[in-house]
């Protein structure tokens, strides 16, 4: 499975790609960052986030794309800008077909760290470490995209087996709430049936 992590962001936006293998086995692809001026108006910085992440998704053809999840930043203005050029990747993977998952940042730490606490520096490290690079990915945004990519690959079975253990659920509780209104109509039929025989009898 080849996935797209994305670390989404207006001034650096990280972009990674990774083929998962057998097991935890993971394998780069290409990682890199988009950037935009912060002297452009909104519009176009969104713009110029999309036209990037169309550009790698056609290249590439991941499979699945895995945001990060906007989970609470301080800053108010940058968590909108954070979560609009999320959105602008998400709707460019929605137009090919391309499944989308949102990771939060202790969920990406805890898988590729083992600490969902961890800072930018172990992961960092442990992104380095688990795709065997010589060299660390710089800047952390780009090291963030490549650790929501291997997070996605590690999770996503996980969360198959979640959504497939839900869908069965969901299944299951229709088709009691079937029976059981099907049996409400049988003894409703039934009641209304016998209250005539009596009449008539009389």
């Amino acid at each position: 499975m080849r996935v797209m992590g994305v670390d989404p962001g207006l001034t650096r936006c990280g972009i990674g790609m990774v083929d998962g293998g057998i097991g935890r086995k993971v394998t780069a692809v290409d990682v890199g960052v988009v950037r935009t001026p912060q002297d452009m108006d909104l519009a176009n910085r969104l713009l110029r986030v999309a036209d990037a992440a169309e550009r790698w998704m056609d290249a590439h053809r991941p499979d699945a794309v895995a945001i990060e999840r906007v989970f609470s930043q301080h800053n108010v203005r940058t968590a909108m800008g954070t979560a609009q050029a999320g959105g602008v990747v998400a709707l460019a993977a929605a137009r090919r077909g391309i499944p989308v998952a949102f990771h939060t940042p202790s969920e990406v730490k805890a898988a590729v760290t083992g600490n969902g606490s961890a800072d930018k520096a172990q992961v960092t490290a442990m992104v380095t470490r688990i795709l065997g690079l010589r060299v660390a990915p710089k800047p952390a945004d780009a090291a963030d995209a490549l650790a929501l990519a291997i997070c996605h690959c590690w999770r996503a079975p996980l969360l198959d087996r979640m959504a497939k253990a839900e869908a069965q659920a969901a299944a299951a509780r229709a088709r009691y709430t079937e029976r059981l209104a099907e049996q409400r109509r049988a003894g409703g039929t039934r009641n209304s049936g016998g209250g005539q025989r009596k009449a008539v009898g009389e």
